[in-house]
């Protein structure tokens, strides 16, 4: 139980405060058998999105950000069908990955793999041998007590499971437990599942009993990711974070995957895997295709093989009562998490201005503005609710309110509007190195597409008919606009960003057409050769790109090496 009088939000920050020491004790040196996991494997898209990876994980050992003795791997998808994504939501996290997200935390900054090793340091030493599955753009905090340990050591699969609103249950998976044989709750419980629902309707978590009701748990809030917490009077689920599968569990898969072989079709661990799991697992949700991104012929049979491959394995739960889960996929979350006074800037201690040479930000009491591992003029500006990594801002820029600028130099006079994303890439092409800035509204949905050239016009950029801003741009609508899928046309396929010769001067060109939209006056794109956000990850030159945001860290280092010999 929570102390008496300690509020859930404080014990959560105590609790995490108590990990980041920890992890930041053990980075750089060598840990001890049984201290620390044995594997830390990341997987990767494709082949570019490798080398990104290991090149990335390559830096931070040299730079002692991570526990050494520890064998960190980097897993290629094979070729066939994937679930893996591009950040399409999030795109500045698209070319070096979303485990690489750099985060207002640490000194220098931690990224989201450190952050997700020191939120499971207490894992590995109460773990039988198996396999801890989690993903890349969610944060799990949670407070269990002094004197208690998470412990995975049943047979068959482990989830840990947190409290949340019907609402948020209707976009994870949600637990159907057996019921209690006592009342109340305790910070931490072991449950057993009876079955598990993948993004279920409120109707079938009424219909299956995954609903608690109110009035039987302690706590004065509970999780709800990005909303606020729910109050005692209103009901709840359990939702999914992370899972594990032990050794048994993992070879039976790898069995079945060797004799398989190559993979038709999209296979999603959570659903496929944990929905064939309980007593109560039944075999109907394998033709469900709802949250299939491309459905395959040979889908519904996978599914069915997975399903009685499974069958009978217990899912253990972990039920954290006092925990939150948080999602950071998307851009709106990216800037509400890390600009406003949230629950998670304050639990997780996150920072204003983070290894950065910035200008004083004035106090503001519900947003301001977040500075990641970037160098501003003391004559720059940037508005509350912006973030800005990875960058360089010259004397004379004005960052309106709610912008993400990322991996970005801009030396010349410069308003962004409010709402504007802007992100550079380093791109190789035919063998010469080029840039290109990809510049939108940050609630334009590059996944939404259109399957002829006449349905463009259902397209938006920057709030605008995206058929107007071809006009503006001068550019005409043919299959050429488009890279990829001719019969999957969206933002994200489409050629309409400048390629240039410099870093600046990309950056100057793709604010100018963003500008002609909101001014409504022509900027000519033709004089440019235009790639789209699809083709510059194909492009990107990962080095190049690492390389400058190096630049920046040792620029940053020296500063404050300079800065504390002064104050000495």
């Amino acid at each position: 139980m929570a102390a008496a009088g300690v509020a859930p939000d404080i014990s959560l920050r105590e609790a995490t405060q108590r990990k980041l020491r920890r992890f930041s004790e053990l980075r750089g040196k060598p840990v001890a058998a049984g201290e620390f996991w044995d594997i830390v494997a990341i997987t990767a898209a494709d082949e570019k999105q490798e080398v990104a990876y290991k090149q990335q994980l390559s830096e931070k050992l040299n730079r002692k950000e991570l526990p050494l003795g520890v064998q960190y791997h980097v897993f290629v998808d094979p070729a066939g069908a994937k679930i893996g994504g591009y950040s399409q939501r999030l795109p500045n996290a698209s070319a070096l990955g979303k485990i690489f997200t750099a985060l207002p935390l640490g000194n220098p900054i931690y990224q989201m793999l450190e952050l997700k090793l020191a939120m499971y340091i207490d894992f590995p030493t109460h773990m039988n041998p198996g396999i801890l599955v989690t993903c890349a753009d969610d944060i799990e905090l949670y407070s269990i007590g002094e004197f208690e340990f998470i412990r995975f050591d049943k047979p068959g699969f482990t989830a840990l499971a947190h409290p949340s609103s019907l609402t948020i249950g209707t976009t994870h998976g949600v637990f159907v437990l057996d019921p209690l044989n006592y009342l109340g709750h305790n910070e931490l419980e072991y449950r057993c599942c009876h079955r598990f629902l993948h993004k279920p309707s409120i109707e079938n978590m009424r219909e299956f009993n995954a609903v608690c009701r109110p009035g039987n748990c302690y706590q004065q809030g509970l999780a709800g990711g990005d909303t606020a917490c729910l109050k005692l009077d209103s009901e709840y689920v359990y939702t999914d974070s992370l899972f594990y599968m032990d050794h048994k569990s993992a070879k039976k898969l790898l069995a079945f995957y060797e004799e398989v072989g190559t993979l038709n079709c999209e296979i999603d661990a959570y659903g496929d895997f944990l929905q064939a799991l309980g007593p109560g697992a039944s075999v109907e949700y394998t033709r469900n295709t709802s949250n299939v991104t491309k459905e395959e012929s040979e889908l519904v049979d996978m599914r069915q093989r997975i399903f009685y491959l499974l069958k009978g394995t217990s899912l253990n739960v972990i039920v954290l009562n006092n925990s939150k889960f948080y999602h950071i996929g998307t851009t709106e979350e990216y800037l509400l998490h890390f600009t406003s006074d949230s629950s998670l800037k304050s639990e997780l201690g996150l920072m204003t201005i983070a290894f950065s040479i910035s200008p004083g930000i004035p106090d503001c009491s519900d947003k301001a503005p977040c500075i990641i591992q970037s160098i501003l003029d003391a004559r720059c500006s940037v508005a509350p609710g912006s973030v800005v990594e990875y960058s360089r801002l010259g004397p004379d820029v004005l960052v309106g309110e709610n912008c993400i600028i990322s991996g970005s130099h801009i030396l010349t006079k410069t308003v962004l509007p409010a709402n504007t994303f802007v992100c550079s890439l380093s791109l190789k092409m035919n063998g010469h190195l080029k840039y290109s800035t990809m510049a939108f509204g940050v609630q334009d949905n590059l996944k939404k597409n259109v399957k002829t050239l006449s349905d463009i016009k259902l397209l938006q950029f920057f709030g605008v008919c995206f058929l107007s801003c071809l006009d503006i741009w001068n550019l005409k609508v043919t299959e050429e606009l488009f890279s990829g899928n001719k019969t999957c046309l969206s933002l994200w396929t489409a050629r309409i960003f400048p390629v240039c010769c410099s870093l600046t001067g990309s950056v100057t060109a793709s604010l100018k057409m963003l500008n002609a939209i909101k001014t409504k006056s022509t900027f000519n794109l033709n004089s440019y050769k235009l790639v789209s956000i699809e083709e510059m990850l194909v492009c990107k030159d990962v080095e190049d790109m690492i390389t400058y945001r190096e630049q920046i860290f040792v620029e940053i280092s020296l500063n404050k090496k300079q800065s504390d010999l002064e104050v000495f």
